[in-house]
């Protein structure tokens, strides 16, 4: 016992004392347990285990004595019923275990779809007011008709008062002149004198030269 305790080493771990259970794939058992509580929660358990209890019950009762292996109170039937439902028991809450696993899992990776999901649908919905509010600065057809109307105006009156002024003229015998403002276009000056002179006719007036 000395001699144990002088070579074990602090640097080292120590092996593990007690009784060594076996050692199995856990996966497979799953597996396996899952399948038998799939079996077990089915309709035809049921009606196969009914079967077998009734052929019990019948073979222990009416069956000669000699060949009864179960007689009356059924005490071998009590054992293995019970033996069933101690490891159904466990079984079924395994199985339960590694389906719940699953969901945890499958609602954690919802829970991250949901997410990028949300997030997707939060940039794209800045996008559209970005979109928005970009449109809202550009011209749009019907305000780009609204101003060529305008403009289309504004130049009819324009070519009219030129063509005013250039009759005026051409009825004065003077030529035309091109640096005349035709956004303001300037009256011919007997008809300026014209409209100022009083009704009694003092007004100024201008004579030609």
């Amino acid at each position: 016992m000395a001699d144990q305790r002088r070579t074990e080493r602090l640097d080292q771990p120590r092996e593990p004392r007690g009784v060594k259970l076996p050692r199995f794939d856990a996966e497979a058992f799953g597996r396996w347990s899952e399948g038998i509580a799939r079996g077990m929660g089915t309709a035809n358990f049921i009606v196969v285990m009914t079967v077998v209890i009734t052929i019990w019950f019948v073979w222990n009762t009416l069956a000669p004595a000699n060949l009864r292996f179960d007689p009356y109170t059924f005490t071998f039937l009590t054992l293995v019923l019970s033996l069933q439902a101690s490891y159904a028991a466990p079984l079924i809450l395994l199985a339960q275990n590694r389906q719940a696993d699953r969901d945890r899992v499958a609602l954690e990776e919802d829970r991250r779809r949901a997410t990028a999901q949300k997030a997707d649908t939060e940039y794209l919905a800045r996008e559209i007011a970005a979109l928005r509010i970009a449109l809202g600065e550009v011209a749009t057809r019907d305000f780009l008709r609204s101003e060529l109307a305008r403009l289309a105006e504004e130049l009819d009156e324009v070519g009219q008062r030129r063509q005013r002024l250039e009759r005026r003229q051409e009825k004065r015998g003077q030529r035309p002149t091109d640096g005349v403002s035709l956004d303001e276009p300037r009256d011919d000056l007997d008809g300026d004198f014209a409209r100022d002179a009083r009704p009694d006719g003092t007004g100024p007036r201008r004579s030609d030269g």
